[in-house]
């Protein structure tokens, strides 16, 4: 009897394990590259021209879009749920506090999506728009390009206290962000190739302040010296420097070899390389520029694939900070 009851427990958990790794695989072949190819087919072409304006407006702006991808993926999925304002029943993302004051560019997302929903509407959800534009933004300042997957939907809710809860802190250490991108189905070599969008953008006083003024021996002391110019021991919280020192608004590996360099701006940025498991991929990258271009493309494809709302789940927003009324 006990041996029957144990093998009817262990046919019920992979059973229950079979569904839910089809439900995976169904979700993600549900995504492609051609979604839009016939219910909007002006649809990539209106956003690659929308990003291209705002970064040739400002330079800086590639690294914003790019940045809002990231940030909505690691929370319920890549949903769309950082865009969402507060509402009675939502508690927005966007005042998490690895979001508020930092994230920006939202006023571009609301743009597209006007001009799609002028074209196409109700068709181009505004989680699809995200990843198209982290995509245009990285070209748009050299990156390599890569297929967007299309289909996901909308969420119709927002969960601040998970933004908080997953979203990576400015001060955490190798073991807390490979947490971090665990949950997220991510490894370690996903974390050292995303962070190396940090290789354009830049960052507050505020954020690296710390690393300049503790007693770490993890950096180049010129390279303190340099930065706390511009960023006192008192004072001076939002201005900015750049992530990446060398070439701070073109995509390359710049960003790796600072690292190589102990001149990592962020604490997170030289938590990659300062004698971790993930030294041998920041080296990897620091050489190979063409390496660090290509797994770039694979790895935003692969965090594009977190948990998407597809089919008849959640919605496809009329317009992104706020969902629609039934």
């Amino acid at each position: 009897m006990a041996s029957s009851l144990a093998f009817l427990a262990s046919s019920t958990l992979i059973f229950l394990l079979l569904i839910l790794n089809n439900n995976v695989i169904e979700s993600q072949a549900q995504l492609s590259p051609s979604f839009y190819a016939r219910t909007c087919p002006n649809a990539l072409p209106i956003i690659k021209a929308a990003v291209r304006t705002a970064v040739s407006r400002e330079r800086r702006m590639a690294a914003s879009l790019l940045r809002l991808h990231f940030h909505d993926c690691f929370v319920q999925g890549c949903d769309a749920s950082l865009l969402l304002n507060n509402g009675p029943s939502i508690t927005s993302e966007k005042n998490a506090f690895q979001n508020d004051g930092s994230l920006r560019g939202y006023e571009v997302i609301d743009a597209i999506k006007s001009r799609v929903e002028s074209v196409c509407p109700g068709v181009v959800s505004c989680a699809d728009i995200l990843a198209v534009v982290a995509r245009d933004a990285t070209v748009a300042v050299g990156g390599q390009s890569w297929d967007v997957k299309l289909g996901r939907r909308d969420s119709v809710t927002a969960n601040r206290a998970l933004a908080e809860a997953n979203l990576p802190r400015a001060t955490a250490t190798l073991g807390e962000l490979l947490q971090n991108f665990n949950r997220q189905g991510l490894n370690a070599r996903d974390l050292v190739i995303l962070s190396g969008a940090h290789t354009i953008g830049q960052a507050t006083c505020g954020v690296f302040r710390a690393r300049l003024y503790n007693n770490n021996t993890n950096i180049d002391a010129g390279f303190r010296a340099t930065r706390r110019r511009n960023c006192p021991i008192n004072g001076g919280d939002g201005n900015l420097a750049p992530l990446d020192l060398v070439t701070p608004n073109n995509f390359d590996n710049n960003y790796f070899k600072n690292l190589v360099q102990r001149k990592g701006l962020l604490p997170t940025d030289q938590a990659l390389f300062n004698g971790g498991s993930t030294d041998g991929f920041v080296i990897k990258y620091s050489r190979n520029n063409g390496a660090f271009r290509s797994d770039f493309a694979a790895a935003m494809v692969k965090m594009g694939d977190i948990r998407p709302l597809v089919g008849s789940a959640g919605q496809i927003r009329r317009i992104c900070s706020a969902p629609n009324r039934v």
